[in-house]
């Protein structure tokens, strides 16, 4: 349901997919990391992109909480790796940070 409907936003190296969903979560965001096995053929090279994007989230995750928790608003958000290259831990911080912005003010 969460690729079907196709709320998106990009900020290189990332996209994000996201919608508004009106299930019971326990946090504001639920969220899922994708790194395409057509673009990265090692496993150990999307683990490494999968925990730089996780360890980017859980550093920034708590503004967006800040947001949505008074609002009662629960987002799912899938976030992929588009690059055909591993980017460096700053880049990808930064498209995270951008992302979430994005989608707490899409979720306003």
């Amino acid at each position: 349901m969460l690729f079907a409907k196709n709320t998106a936003a990009a900020a290189f190296p990332l996209k994000a997919v996201f919608m508004e969903t009106h299930e019971s979560l326990l946090t504001p965001l639920q969220v899922m990391f994708v790194v395409p096995k057509r673009n990265f053929k090692h496993a150990h090279d999307r683990n490494k992109l999968k925990r730089r994007m996780r360890e980017a989230y859980r550093l920034n995750k708590q503004a967006a909480y800040e947001v949505l928790e008074p609002s009662g608003k629960k987002i799912i958000i899938a976030f992929i790796y588009t690059a055909k290259q591993e980017q460096l831990y700053a880049e990808v911080e930064s498209a995270i940070t951008k992302l979430l912005g994005l989608i707490v003010k899409k979720a306003r």
